[in-house]
């Protein structure tokens, strides 16, 4: 995710002013680290259930063949 965010910014920066170029680093890593969750199946059905909207959540993953 760093190192991801860090190619990111890097090339963004040169392209783009430098604070507009950190929010799409660090949207980009945020994106990323929710990606590699869901795929490295971090959290069991039962605690995404708890989450806010859990069942929807659970029902988009299961649904998409993740779950």
């Amino acid at each position: 995710m760093g190192i991801c965010s860090y190619f990111i910014f890097s090339v963004a920066s040169g392209i783009i002013i430098e604070k507009l170029a950190t929010i799409i680093a660090i949207v980009s890593a945020v994106i990323i680290y929710v990606l590699a969750i869901i795929v490295l199946k971090v959290f069991s059905k039962e605690e995404i259930k708890m989450m806010p909207a859990g069942n929807k959540i659970l029902k988009v993953l299961e649904k998409l063949k993740i779950y």
